[in-house]
């Protein structure tokens, strides 16, 4: 990090002391209640962006479902429910979120995605997702997850444990920048803000090395430039065969 970088998270650091101090008396959890209205405004205009970008990587969700069954899909940080539309009719999904709150807009997506076979929700972390058993879900679906837990290796470990042989998971997460590029400067510039703006979301993550070290026997991954806000517009897309 160069001393220009260095000076100014200083005075970002300085500049949200405010929140810092909400957050250690522990007021902040109070934006968790907004946080999933938020996430439901932001979620329709994401999708409306980056539609192509997830008809394109859930077309291939049908390859891993096991022949005369149906596809069992578990989705991690399910928010919303925004990914529903782009799932396969008959399709089980299983969903888990850490944010109770955001089970409201998801039974309203549930309701307008009446092609799924929705089994439940749960109120879980990436991390921990003890409820599930071993081995029992064909594919795992997660995006923009991967920057907000607090574990990423301890988060793909679950992943690797619930998903059954030749299962796969599914991502679409956006990470850091080219070191050499301005948006690596501000996304590291403005993390500090960033942090509590999107309920910890991190900017400055290299996501794909944790995939590419995370035992999966194949990963199809690219990057791209999504056509979003600059700080988020370094993306990661694909999926790994466990």
């Amino acid at each position: 990090m160069t001393l220009l970088m260095r000076f100014c998270v200083a005075v970002v650091n300085v500049l949200v002391l405010p929140l810092h101090f909400i957050n250690a008396i522990g007021l902040y959890p109070i934006y968790k209640r907004i946080f999933p209205f938020c996430m439901y405004r932001m979620s329709a205009k994401y999708n409306a962006k980056m539609c192509d970008k997830k008809k394109e990587l859930f077309h291939s969700l049908p390859e891993f479902n096991k022949p005369g069954e149906q596809l069992t899909l578990l989705e991690i940080g399910c928010g919303t429910g925004a990914n529903f539309e782009f799932y396969p009719a008959g399709c089980r999904v299983i969903c888990t979120d850490p944010n109770p709150h955001f089970q409201k807009y998801l039974t309203k997506s549930v309701g307008e995605n009446g092609h799924l076979m929705f089994e439940r929700f749960m109120v879980a972390s990436g991390e921990d997702m003890g409820s599930v058993q071993d081995e029992s879900v064909d594919v795992v679906v997660c995006t923009l997850v991967l920057c907000s837990v607090n574990s990423v290796p301890q988060t793909l470990r679950e992943v690797h444990r619930i998903l059954r042989p030749g299962g796969a998971l599914f991502f679409l997460e956006h990470v850091v920048a080219n070191p050499s590029t301005w948006v690596y400067f501000f996304q590291h510039v403005l993390q500090p803000l960033w942090y509590y703006f999107g309920d910890g979301c991190m900017a400055t993550r290299e996501t794909w090395k944790h995939l590419e070290s995370a035992g999966f026997s194949q990963l199809k991954m690219r990057h791209i430039e999504a056509p979003l806000f600059f700080l988020v517009k370094p993306h990661i897309i694909g999926y790994a065969v466990k």
